[in-house]
Protein backbone atom coordinates (compact mmCIF):
# COMPACT_ATOMS: atom_id res chain seq x y z
CA UNK A 1 0.00 0.00 0.00
CA UNK A 2 1.26 3.79 -1.30
CA UNK A 3 1.73 6.02 1.46
CA UNK A 4 0.26 9.09 0.97
CA UNK A 5 2.12 12.62 2.13
CA UNK A 6 -0.35 14.01 4.65
CA UNK A 7 -1.09 16.78 2.97
CA UNK A 8 -2.13 15.11 -0.26
CA UNK A 9 -4.08 12.44 1.67
CA UNK A 10 -5.73 15.60 3.42
CA UNK A 11 -6.44 17.38 -0.12
CA UNK A 12 -7.69 14.04 -1.55
CA UNK A 13 -10.19 13.37 1.34
CA UNK A 14 -11.69 16.91 0.67
CA UNK A 15 -13.75 15.82 -2.22
CA UNK A 16 -12.51 19.07 -4.42
CA UNK A 17 -9.23 18.28 -5.23
CA UNK A 18 -6.49 20.20 -7.43
CA UNK A 19 -4.54 17.43 -8.94
CA UNK A 20 -2.10 17.09 -12.04
CA UNK A 21 0.24 14.55 -13.30
CA UNK A 22 3.90 15.02 -14.30
CA UNK A 23 6.62 13.39 -16.36
CA UNK A 24 10.59 13.51 -15.52
CA UNK A 25 12.26 11.87 -18.81
CA UNK A 26 16.17 11.30 -18.74
CA UNK A 27 17.42 10.64 -21.97
CA UNK A 28 20.15 8.35 -22.98
CA UNK A 29 22.50 11.70 -23.18
CA UNK A 30 21.52 12.84 -19.81
CA UNK A 31 19.16 15.08 -20.68
CA UNK A 32 16.34 15.60 -18.05
CA UNK A 33 12.83 17.08 -19.43
CA UNK A 34 9.89 17.62 -17.49
CA UNK A 35 6.47 18.22 -18.62
CA UNK A 36 2.72 18.34 -17.30
CA UNK A 37 -0.94 17.36 -18.60
CA UNK A 38 -1.41 20.87 -15.95
CA UNK A 39 -2.05 24.31 -17.72
CA UNK A 40 0.41 25.96 -15.57
CA UNK A 41 4.14 25.12 -15.65
CA UNK A 42 5.29 23.50 -12.17
CA UNK A 43 9.24 23.13 -10.64
CA UNK A 44 10.20 20.48 -7.74
CA UNK A 45 13.58 18.34 -7.29
CA UNK A 46 15.07 20.94 -9.57
CA UNK A 47 13.14 20.20 -12.60
CA UNK A 48 10.98 22.91 -14.93
CA UNK A 49 7.92 20.78 -15.87
CA UNK A 50 6.77 22.01 -19.16
CA UNK A 51 2.85 22.98 -19.11
CA UNK A 52 0.51 21.89 -21.87
CA UNK A 53 3.26 20.27 -23.86
CA UNK A 54 1.27 17.80 -25.62
CA UNK A 55 1.87 14.94 -23.35
CA UNK A 56 -1.30 12.81 -22.26
CA UNK A 57 -0.89 9.24 -20.47
CA UNK A 58 -3.17 6.81 -20.73
CA UNK A 59 -4.53 4.71 -17.10
CA UNK A 60 -0.81 2.82 -15.59
CA UNK A 61 -1.94 -0.90 -14.89
CA UNK A 62 -0.51 -1.98 -11.48
CA UNK A 63 -0.96 -5.46 -10.07
CA UNK A 64 0.75 -7.62 -7.39
CA UNK A 65 3.81 -9.48 -8.05
CA UNK A 66 6.23 -9.31 -10.30
CA UNK A 67 4.16 -8.84 -13.50
CA UNK A 68 5.56 -5.73 -15.10
CA UNK A 69 3.41 -2.53 -14.66
CA UNK A 70 2.82 -0.93 -17.91
CA UNK A 71 1.10 2.51 -18.94
CA UNK A 72 1.78 4.76 -22.44
CA UNK A 73 2.21 8.42 -23.36
CA UNK A 74 1.12 10.20 -26.24
CA UNK A 75 1.99 13.61 -27.06
CA UNK A 76 1.92 15.76 -30.47
CA UNK A 77 5.18 17.03 -31.60
CA UNK A 78 4.35 20.50 -30.72
CA UNK A 79 6.89 21.02 -27.41
CA UNK A 80 10.03 22.87 -28.50
CA UNK A 81 12.06 19.92 -25.82
CA UNK A 82 10.61 17.08 -27.91
CA UNK A 83 12.20 17.28 -31.51
CA UNK A 84 11.48 14.78 -34.42
CA UNK A 85 14.74 14.46 -34.62
CA UNK A 86 15.84 13.15 -31.00
CA UNK A 87 13.24 10.76 -31.49
CA UNK A 88 14.38 9.36 -34.89
CA UNK A 89 18.48 9.39 -33.69
CA UNK A 90 17.19 7.30 -30.80
CA UNK A 91 17.76 9.70 -27.43
CA UNK A 92 14.66 8.27 -25.54
CA UNK A 93 14.81 4.59 -26.69
CA UNK A 94 15.35 3.42 -22.70
CA UNK A 95 14.86 6.50 -21.39
CA UNK A 96 14.28 6.71 -17.51
CA UNK A 97 10.96 8.19 -16.69
CA UNK A 98 9.33 9.04 -13.61
CA UNK A 99 5.02 9.88 -13.15
CA UNK A 100 4.00 11.66 -10.31
CA UNK A 101 0.46 12.25 -9.18
CA UNK A 102 1.05 16.03 -7.94
CA UNK A 103 -1.29 19.08 -6.12
CA UNK A 104 -0.41 21.97 -8.38
CA UNK A 105 -1.27 24.56 -5.93
CA UNK A 106 1.44 23.26 -3.51
CA UNK A 107 3.80 20.90 -5.48
CA UNK A 108 5.32 19.88 -2.28
CA UNK A 109 2.75 17.70 -1.75
CA UNK A 110 2.81 14.69 -4.26
CA UNK A 111 3.51 10.82 -4.52
CA UNK A 112 5.51 8.92 -6.89
CA UNK A 113 3.23 6.59 -8.71
CA UNK A 114 5.78 4.81 -11.11
CA UNK A 115 9.25 4.21 -12.04
CA UNK A 116 10.34 2.71 -15.25
CA UNK A 117 11.92 3.29 -18.65
CA UNK A 118 10.60 3.59 -22.68
CA UNK A 119 9.67 0.96 -24.43
CA UNK A 120 8.89 0.89 -27.84
CA UNK A 121 8.17 4.24 -29.75
CA UNK A 122 5.24 4.60 -31.99
CA UNK A 123 5.84 7.59 -34.47
CA UNK A 124 3.20 9.02 -36.73
CA UNK A 125 3.51 12.35 -39.19
CA UNK A 126 2.96 14.47 -36.00
CA UNK A 127 2.48 13.18 -33.00
CA UNK A 128 3.79 9.74 -31.59
CA UNK A 129 3.38 7.08 -28.62
CA UNK A 130 5.83 5.68 -26.70
CA UNK A 131 5.35 2.73 -24.29
CA UNK A 132 6.43 2.55 -20.26
CA UNK A 133 7.41 -0.36 -18.63
CA UNK A 134 7.72 -0.10 -15.03
CA UNK A 135 10.96 -1.94 -13.09
CA UNK A 136 9.72 -5.32 -13.30
CA UNK A 137 10.41 -5.45 -16.87
CA UNK A 138 14.33 -5.95 -16.26
CA UNK A 139 12.85 -9.37 -14.91
CA UNK A 140 11.45 -10.18 -17.87
CA UNK A 141 14.18 -10.16 -19.49
CA UNK A 142 16.24 -12.84 -21.10
CA UNK A 143 19.58 -13.38 -18.99
CA UNK A 144 22.21 -16.23 -19.29
CA UNK A 145 24.10 -17.37 -22.50
CA UNK A 146 22.31 -18.31 -25.59
CA UNK A 147 22.96 -21.90 -27.36
CA UNK A 148 23.17 -21.11 -30.53
CA UNK A 149 25.39 -22.27 -34.28
CA UNK A 150 25.94 -18.68 -34.28
CA UNK A 151 28.02 -16.55 -31.84
CA UNK A 152 26.18 -14.91 -29.40
CA UNK A 153 29.37 -12.33 -28.57
CA UNK A 154 29.36 -8.53 -29.84
CA UNK A 155 31.75 -7.68 -32.45
CA UNK A 156 34.38 -6.30 -30.46
CA UNK A 157 33.86 -6.71 -26.89
CA UNK A 158 36.00 -8.77 -24.53
CA UNK A 159 34.46 -12.00 -24.80
CA UNK A 160 35.15 -11.28 -28.74
CA UNK A 161 38.96 -10.17 -27.96
CA UNK A 162 39.03 -8.57 -32.43
CA UNK A 163 40.13 -4.86 -31.74
CA UNK A 164 38.45 -2.91 -34.13
CA UNK A 165 41.16 -0.35 -33.91
CA UNK A 166 43.40 -1.80 -36.58
CA UNK A 167 43.63 -0.32 -39.85
CA UNK A 168 42.13 -3.46 -41.32
CA UNK A 169 38.86 -3.34 -39.51
CA UNK A 170 38.16 0.38 -39.57
CA UNK A 171 38.09 3.10 -41.98
CA UNK A 172 37.18 7.04 -42.94
CA UNK A 173 35.57 8.23 -45.61
CA UNK A 174 32.98 10.89 -46.79
CA UNK A 175 29.69 11.22 -49.05
CA UNK A 176 30.14 12.26 -52.34
CA UNK A 177 26.78 11.45 -53.26
CA UNK A 178 23.14 10.70 -52.14
CA UNK A 179 21.26 7.72 -53.54
CA UNK A 180 18.77 7.16 -51.29
CA UNK A 181 17.64 8.48 -47.80
CA UNK A 182 19.88 5.13 -46.64
CA UNK A 183 22.17 4.85 -49.32
CA UNK A 184 25.08 6.83 -50.47
CA UNK A 185 28.12 7.10 -52.70
CA UNK A 186 31.39 7.48 -50.53
CA UNK A 187 34.80 7.96 -50.84
CA UNK A 188 37.81 6.96 -48.57
CA UNK A 189 36.86 3.49 -48.98
CA UNK A 190 38.39 2.05 -51.40
CA UNK A 191 41.27 0.01 -50.13
CA UNK A 192 38.44 -2.83 -49.01
CA UNK A 193 36.76 -5.46 -50.37
CA UNK A 194 32.58 -5.13 -51.31
CA UNK A 195 31.07 -6.71 -47.81
CA UNK A 196 33.92 -6.07 -45.69
CA UNK A 197 31.58 -3.40 -43.72
CA UNK A 198 28.37 -5.30 -43.90
CA UNK A 199 26.61 -5.31 -40.57
CA UNK A 200 28.89 -3.17 -39.29
CA UNK A 201 28.70 0.20 -37.29
CA UNK A 202 28.66 3.91 -38.46
CA UNK A 203 29.36 6.85 -36.89
CA UNK A 204 29.01 10.45 -38.31
CA UNK A 205 31.73 13.30 -37.83
CA UNK A 206 30.56 15.85 -39.46
CA UNK A 207 27.23 17.52 -41.14
CA UNK A 208 23.62 17.14 -39.47
CA UNK A 209 24.15 13.96 -38.06
CA UNK A 210 27.22 14.44 -36.24
CA UNK A 211 27.79 11.80 -33.46
CA UNK A 212 25.06 9.82 -34.20
CA UNK A 213 25.52 6.28 -35.04
CA UNK A 214 24.41 4.05 -37.73
CA UNK A 215 24.11 0.65 -38.48
CA UNK A 216 25.41 -0.69 -42.16
CA UNK A 217 23.92 -3.02 -43.88
CA UNK A 218 25.07 -3.21 -46.98
CA UNK A 219 28.91 -2.06 -48.32
CA UNK A 220 29.46 -2.51 -51.97
CA UNK A 221 33.08 -1.77 -53.78
CA UNK A 222 32.21 -2.81 -57.60
CA UNK A 223 32.72 0.53 -59.01
CA UNK A 224 31.21 3.47 -57.74
CA UNK A 225 31.85 2.46 -53.55
CA UNK A 226 28.13 2.33 -52.26
CA UNK A 227 27.39 2.12 -48.36
CA UNK A 228 23.54 1.47 -47.55
CA UNK A 229 22.64 1.68 -43.62
CA UNK A 230 19.24 -0.15 -42.20
CA UNK A 231 17.70 3.07 -41.38
CA UNK A 232 18.11 7.10 -42.84
CA UNK A 233 19.61 9.05 -40.26
CA UNK A 234 17.57 11.56 -38.59
CA UNK A 235 18.72 14.56 -40.57
CA UNK A 236 18.93 14.00 -44.33
CA UNK A 237 22.48 13.11 -45.53
CA UNK A 238 24.14 15.67 -47.71
CA UNK A 239 27.28 15.44 -50.17
CA UNK A 240 30.90 15.95 -47.96
CA UNK A 241 28.96 14.53 -44.66
CA UNK A 242 32.07 12.57 -42.93
CA UNK A 243 32.20 9.42 -40.86
CA UNK A 244 34.22 6.37 -39.52
CA UNK A 245 33.30 2.87 -40.07
CA UNK A 246 33.68 -0.54 -38.26
CA UNK A 247 34.10 -3.91 -39.80
CA UNK A 248 30.69 -6.42 -39.31
CA UNK A 249 30.28 -9.94 -38.56
CA UNK A 250 27.31 -11.98 -39.55
CA UNK A 251 28.74 -14.57 -36.71
CA UNK A 252 29.30 -17.31 -38.59
CA UNK A 253 32.18 -19.42 -37.91
CA UNK A 254 33.49 -19.28 -41.00
CA UNK A 255 33.83 -15.57 -40.92
CA UNK A 256 34.98 -16.00 -37.33
CA UNK A 257 37.91 -17.74 -38.89
CA UNK A 258 38.86 -16.43 -42.69
CA UNK A 259 38.01 -12.51 -41.95
CA UNK A 260 39.05 -12.11 -38.00
CA UNK A 261 41.71 -15.08 -37.61
CA UNK A 262 39.51 -15.17 -34.56
CA UNK A 263 38.29 -18.81 -34.30
CA UNK A 264 39.83 -19.80 -31.08
CA UNK A 265 37.86 -16.69 -29.27
CA UNK A 266 34.31 -18.13 -30.99
CA UNK A 267 31.23 -17.97 -29.33
CA UNK A 268 28.83 -20.39 -30.48
CA UNK A 269 27.82 -23.91 -31.37
CA UNK A 270 28.70 -24.44 -35.25
CA UNK A 271 28.24 -28.38 -35.43
CA UNK A 272 24.89 -28.26 -32.88
CA UNK A 273 21.84 -30.08 -34.50
CA UNK A 274 19.52 -27.96 -35.31
CA UNK A 275 15.27 -28.59 -36.25
CA UNK A 276 16.73 -30.01 -39.79
CA UNK A 277 18.69 -32.49 -38.60
CA UNK A 278 16.10 -33.74 -36.30
CA UNK A 279 13.68 -34.15 -38.58
CA UNK A 280 15.53 -36.06 -40.88
CA UNK A 281 14.77 -39.29 -41.84
CA UNK A 282 17.28 -42.38 -42.95
CA UNK A 283 17.84 -43.15 -46.72
CA UNK A 284 19.56 -45.73 -48.51
CA UNK A 285 23.20 -45.51 -49.85
CA UNK A 286 24.18 -43.00 -46.89
CA UNK A 287 26.33 -44.46 -43.92
CA UNK A 288 24.49 -45.07 -40.71
CA UNK A 289 27.15 -45.82 -38.56
CA UNK A 290 26.56 -43.43 -35.55
CA UNK A 291 29.75 -40.96 -36.66
CA UNK A 292 30.05 -37.15 -37.12
CA UNK A 293 28.28 -36.13 -39.72
CA UNK A 294 30.13 -33.06 -39.89
CA UNK A 295 32.08 -32.66 -43.49
CA UNK A 296 33.81 -29.05 -43.24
Amino acid sequence: MRALPPALAASLAAGVTTLARAWAVTRRDGVTLGFTDHDRPLAFDGIAFEAASGLTASTVEQGLGLAPDSHTVEGALQSAAIRDIDLEAGLYDGAEIRLWLVDWQDPASRVLLSRGQIGEIRRGSHAFEAEVLGLAERLNQPHGRAWLTGCDARLGDARCGVDLEQPAYRGSGSVTAVIAPETVEVAGLEGFASRWFDRGRLAWSSGANAAQPGRVKLHRAAGAVRVTLWAAPAAPIQPGDAFEIRAGCDKAAATCREKFANLMNFRGFPFMPGDDWTTTYPNSGEAHDGGSLFRG
